[in-house]
């Protein structure tokens, strides 16, 4: 298998283990054997990885062509000869990852169209949404279209609009969220505003709506880090409604947080044609915004 590291950072045995769902254990076994190598040279299992090393282990995890398909409808916004929007349903998990072998959206999209092949494991996957994230997405059919939408990402040539409902009444009609995130020291699998070992994060955010105890809030991605936004609004004590992981309140229903991606614009890299989609957020999200609605016409 081979990564490159774009957003993961940290010990190589654990990065790696995180990455291909193998034992911290069978990683470092392989390390030690001198299987595992970071820009082509061998390194030790404590080397911390860092954004642009490639790293490439035996292949242990399936490949693209041992992929189970998954029989999943989805609703496909937009395709083409390159590329696919799908507004993706809160509660489905993007990739193969630990737990999640067969019941991904890769599963679903691998026997019904062509997909890159730009990582062996997320095939396809240009940008992901948290399993409980809903609403639209990126995913590359071929190398070079997967190549130029990951460059135009980094160029922020891609707009992408969310749809938030945070706990709390926000005082400013818009605001700047510019914080570095790294991975939370207590807790490996939480994000947090860090300043060592973190990359920077900046996140716009404007007032749609404020009700009795809740804002509905709309955000922009300047930046791309893991779970950003949910970081972000935690960080300024107003967490995403229902957030399992990053929310104040430890009841939470199943459907998990409000988050909705909304709108993305940009330009077909291949064909040049200009593409803007919007899709409403799921009915759960919107059951939601009226319970807000219906409790502030109570007071």
């Amino acid at each position: 298998m081979k990564y490159e590291i774009k957003e993961e950072t940290g010990r190589l045995d654990a990065v790696l283990s995180k990455l291909s769902g193998m034992s911290r254990s069978k990683i470092q076994k392989q390390i030690k054997e001198k299987q595992v190598t970071v820009n082509g040279k061998v390194e030790a299992a404590s080397y911390s990885v860092k954004e642009g090393d490639k790293i490439t282990l035996p292949e242990e995890a399936p490949e693209m062509e041992a992929l189970k398909p998954y029989d999943l409808s989805l609703d496909i916004v937009f395709e083409d000869e390159n590329l696919l929007i799908i507004n993706k349903p809160s509660g489905l998990v993007v990739h193969p990852a630990p737990g999640h072998y067969e019941d991904t959206l890769v599963n679903a999209l691998f026997s019904k169209t062509n997909l890159s092949h730009q990582d062996s494991f997320r095939p396809g996957v240009v940008h992901r949404l948290d399993k409980d994230t809903s609403g639209l997405m990126l995913i590359a059919k071929n190398d070079k279209t997967h190549e130029k939408l990951s460059e135009m990402l980094k160029n922020k040539e891609i707009e992408r609009h969310y749809l938030a409902l945070v706990d709390g009444v926000i005082p400013n009609e818009s605001g700047t969220i510019d914080a570095p995130i790294g991975r939370d020291p207590k807790n490996r699998l939480k994000m947090k505003v860090e300043k060592e070992n973190s990359k920077e994060a900046v996140t716009h955010f404007k007032v749609l709506k404020r009700y009795t105890k809740h804002t509905l809030i709309e955000c922009v991605l300047e930046t791309g880090r893991t779970h950003q936004i949910r970081v972000h609004l935690d960080y300024i004590g107003h967490p995403v409604t229902n957030d399992p992981v990053y929310g104040h309140h430890k009841k939470t229903t199943p459907f998990g947080q409000l988050l909705h991606s909304k709108s993305i614009r940009f330009i077909e890299p291949i064909t040049k044609e200009p593409l803007f989609f919007e899709c409403d957020p799921p009915k759960e999200f919107q059951e939601a915004i009226a319970a807000c609605e219906k409790e502030e016409n109570a007071v």
